[in-house]
């Protein structure tokens, strides 16, 4: 697909995850990302509503300069974001979210094309609770195990920008030493959800099933907490559905 294309369904991808009806996210929060394949990626500007945004609501944004800064050991504010506007592919477009730095390094670490970083209210209430992003390391209906991986990547809170993009990083190489693959989710704690989908559809797709697991969760604990699958359960599924999927091949 060409940038413009990749474009157009970064903006449908944000209507859709920005409908009021679904809870995902409210006035200006959460940001999405597309790979361009060309060295530089899509992304949110600031200040933008996902409801109603438009092409003028992202701008492009080079992956080297991003990565780069990625390594500061420590940088002020004012460096940050003059550091953010000079990676831009062209003058005049606008200021990238602070999170661009979680983007550049999800699209960079993984094989995702599309990242949507959402604040979906069920997930963020169990997020923001005493036992955390804990709650989601074991699954408690099959259907998640497929669209969601086997477990999510966790993100302690940290300091959304520069540092943020840091800890990110961390958690991927993390996540993949103990799985040898990369997470379709990553929960980052008292913030929000992040999905790496490798098309649009895959990304709404995992972020609404990820929001059906965290409703589901939050009921369970009113009815003396969630009834986890077993590893060996977990383990079967996904031998049964390589084993689907090499037969259709």
């Amino acid at each position: 697909m060409s940038p413009e294309q990749i474009l157009k369904e970064l903006i449908h991808l944000a209507h859709e995850l920005g409908r009021e009806d679904r809870q995902l996210v409210i006035l200006g929060e959460g940001n999405l990302s597309a790979d361009c394949q060309d060295g530089t990626f899509w992304v949110k500007a600031s200040g933008s509503s996902m409801a109603e945004i438009d092409e003028n609501g992202f701008s492009r944004v080079r992956f080297e300069p991003v990565l780069e800064m990625c390594a500061w050991n420590e940088a002020p504010g004012k460096q940050v974001m003059q550091g953010l506007r000079s990676a831009l592919l062209e003058d005049g477009m606008r200021q990238p979210s602070i999170e661009t730095f979680l983007h550049a390094v999800c699209l960079h670490e993984s094989e995702a094309k599309f990242i949507a970083h959402t604040h979906p209210t069920a997930v963020l209430a169990i997020l923001s609770s005493k036992l955390g992003a804990e709650s989601f390391m074991h699954h408690i209906f099959p259907e998640t195990i497929p669209i969601c991986g086997r477990a999510p990547a966790i993100v302690p809170y940290t300091e959304p920008g520069l540092m943020l993009g840091q800890a990110v990083r961390r958690s991927l190489q993390t996540h993949f030493e103990k799985y040898g693959e990369m997470p379709k989710i990553m929960l980052m704690e008292n913030h929000g959800l992040v999905v790496l989908g490798i098309s649009a559809r895959e990304a709404l797709n995992i972020t609404r099933i990820t929001n059906k697991w965290a409703d589901i969760l939050l009921a369970t604990y009113a009815l003396g907490g969630p009834k986890y699958l077993s590893s060996e359960q977990v383990d079967k599924f996904l031998h049964l559905l390589d084993e689907q999927i090499h037969k259709d091949q």
